[in-house]
């Protein structure tokens, strides 16, 4: 037994000789004192653990998870020199248990390797589903569903003060706008509101993919995944199989409607304007059916309902709890719209671009709480350097957008909701201090589509609705993960405003279904 703690302690001190002899070989970004086997996990014990180690020891850092070597950035001159002198280098993923299983073999767009099948797949996504004939579509389903929702407060409050869950409402709303985009039908039909069904339903639905593609214990200390640890890649097997059954009976639903509906060619059903994702691609696939297989249509389909669903829901929820805790914010939002869009009608996508606002609202909200705090995770193929250290080949790159979007050096009040911030102009215009949604070749795809579901879905509640909190104040503290979720679900006070309750054509022809003009 002590020849035993003596070779122990042999194989730790070899083990500092050589990490210290690297490290002198190298000139690597300064790191804290990092423990054997786990590195520096000990360290991460809440979401605000990297902000704390970036202020103390820079905004370039290198960290060690487990085996992996970790690159985390936090200021825009770092991000900036990432994402165009090293553009390639840092534009792949890592791999990982959730990507080993749950991507269709790195077939997803968001999760693929850089290279020959991604830009294929970047092709497609910007043609059929991200290019501007597509994003009228979604706006107009976007539009539908948004009438639903407000239909269902409307059928709820009956014209009086009624407390509702907008967690659920707005997991709701962004499943069942996505799942029309895909598959030609909701997540949720309208008849089965407020029953035990729908919420099975949801229920159901949501633990297929809420699962993100997050990366685990198992990804750091690989033993740990050789040994099976706590069972997590047995469950994420069993997910997969699950996610699998359910996408292919979604394709064969339309593979079936589309061979018994009148033999269209594929020529007709590129045409077919209100087409969902699933019959373009099927297609598309007549076209080209060596390279869009069913499995890429699957990895499509993953990539809309995880990546185009939580994000676009976690970011409304913000955005009306800080509305909610902001009640001056609130009443110039719904002064804005009185003005440009009145109670004649419903918001619509046209409207948004009058509503300076209303983007300043959203824009504040994705810099306070970005959907993904560290974005997603990039991988450098190749050596590199950034802020004049050395950056070893197979290092995990983590940007830190939760710091950048909150350092006091750059910007004014960084902890306060003060959407008046972005009134300098349309767009982004703060550079790489603001990346709520990537920068970069592998930045976001479905930007454009998640403002555009957020707009109007807010815009439309405010217009529609008087806001209150249920307490003194809503809770702001959020819960650990990839998405930057609210650790308690947002409930509100909702009241049907006087001037739309007396607005007998728009209240009655919302609460008949029709298109309010």
């Amino acid at each position: 037994m002590e020849s035993l703690y003596h070779l122990l302690a042999l194989l730790f001190f070899l083990f500092f000789v050589v990490k210290t002899l690297f490290r002198h070989r190298q000139n690597l970004p300064p790191s804290p004192f990092a423990l054997p086997i786990i590195g520096h996990l000990h360290l991460l014990r809440h979401p605000q653990s990297l902000q704390t180690l970036s202020s103390q020891y820079g905004p370039i850092l290198f960290l060690k998870f487990g085996f992996r070597p970790v690159l985390v950035v936090s200021s825009p001159s770092a991000v900036e020199e990432c994402f165009t002198k090293n553009d390639i280098i840092f534009a792949n993923r890592p791999q990982s248990m959730a990507g080993d299983h749950l991507t269709y073999n790195y077939t997803a767009l968001v999760w693929a390797p850089y290279g020959h099948l991604w830009r294929s797949l970047r092709r497609i996504s910007a043609i059929e589903l991200f290019a501007s004939k597509s994003l009228q579509k979604s706006s107009t389903i976007c539009g539908e569903e948004v009438c639903s929702l407000l239909r269902r407060l409307l059928q709820v409050n009956n014209g009086v003060t009624t407390k509702v869950d907008l967690q659920f409402l707005f997991s709701l709303l962004t499943f069942n706008v996505m799942m029309r985009l895909a598959a030609g039908k909701p997540c949720i039909d309208e008849e089965a509101a407020v029953t035990e069904v729908e919420k099975q339903s949801f229920q159901e639905f949501k633990k297929i993919f809420s699962p993100g593609l997050g990366m685990n214990i198992c990804d750091f200390i690989p033993i740990l995944r050789l040994v099976g640890y706590k069972g997590l890649e047995k469950r994420t097997k069993k997910l997969q199989r699950t996610r699998d059954t359910y996408l292919h009976c979604l394709i064969d639903e339309t593979r079936l409607r589309r061979r018994s509906s009148s033999f269209k060619t594929a020529k007709q059903w590129k045409r077919e304007e209100k087409s969902s994702v699933i019959e373009t691609f099927l297609s598309l696939q007549d076209l080209e059916p060596g390279f869009l297989t069913d499995t890429v249509i699957k990895s499509f389909l993953v990539m809309m309902f995880v990546a185009g669903t939580e994000t676009s829901s976690v970011t409304l929820e913000w955005a009306m709890a800080l509305l909610l805790n902001h009640p001056k914010a609130m009443k110039k939002l719904k002064a804005e719209i009185d003005e440009h869009v009145g109670h004649e009608r419903l918001l619509k996508e046209s409207d948004i671009a009058k509503l300076p606002y209303l983007r300043c609202v959203i824009n504040e909200t994705l810099r306070l709480y970005p959907p993904a705090p560290r974005l997603l995770p990039h991988f450098s193929s190749g050596a590199c350097t950034v802020g004049g250290f050395d950056i070893p080949r197979g290092t995990t790159l983590m940007v830190n957008a939760w710091a950048m979007h909150r350092d006091p050096k750059l910007w004014e009040d960084a902890d306060e909701f003060r959407p008046e911030r972005f009134e300098a102009g349309p767009g982004e215009p703060e550079g790489f201090k603001y990346i709520p949604f990537g920068t970069g070749r592998r930045v976001c795809p479905g930007a454009k589509m998640g403002l555009q579901i957020v707009s109007l879905a807010l815009g439309a509640l405010v217009q529609c609705f008087e806001w209150d909190k249920v307490g003194p104040v809503v809770d702001m503290s959020h819960s650990p993960g990839l998405t930057l979720s609210k650790a308690r679900p947002l409930e509100a006070l909702c009241t049907p405003r006087r001037d739309l309750i007396f607005e007998g054509s728009f209240s009655s022809r919302l609460a008949l279904g029709l298109d309010a003009k």
